[in-house]
């Protein structure tokens, strides 16, 4: 058995507990960072009232009631068409992967003020009364599927 000794001078102490408050200070400034930049609380949408808030918050008037309420329940595995909409969704801060073979709640509400459009709806999917997903369909030959973000780029309804 070897014992081994070794004579430390205060200095290097000072100097090794300096080093250590330092390395706790960035750990705990990194974790505080990181919570700044963590997602906004979850979006609640348990009533009606706050489904249709929420689509006023982003610039959209809808109808007061939804026009379609349904349960659908997501596949186990991410297949398409659920990997495109998926897609879709991570452009705007969602994400479906974690909820693969949950249920979900889906509500259409028709949207009234799409520019250029007459005819648009927006789907709200709510799990555990929280938003986790959305778009607005626009249907017919040009019809398309976007985000939830107000089209800010079009003319306002109505032309010109």
């Amino acid at each position: 058995m070897f014992i081994v000794t070794a004579k430390v001078p205060k200095r290097r102490y000072f100097l090794l507990g300096a080093l250590a408050v330092l390395a706790i200070a960035v750990s705990v400034l990194c974790i505080k960072k990181d919570g700044a930049q963590s997602p906004e609380a979850p979006l609640r949408a348990e009533t009606n009232e706050q489904r249709v808030a929420y689509l006023s918050s982003l610039g959209w008037e809808v109808e007061s009631e939804p026009i379609e309420a349904l349960r659908l329940t997501l596949p186990a595995e991410l297949v398409e068409p659920y990997r495109s909409y998926n897609e879709l969704q991570l452009k705007q801060g969602f994400d479906l992967t974690p909820l693969l073979g949950e249920t979900l709640e889906r509500c259409t509400y028709t949207v009234t003020n799409y520019p250029g459009r007459s005819v648009c709806q927006a789907d709200l999917y709510i799990y555990d009364g929280t938003v986790v997903a959305g778009d607005v369909i626009c249907p017919g030959a040009d019809g398309f599927i976007a985000t939830l973000e107000f089209p800010a780029d079009l003319p306002p309804a109505g032309g010109k």
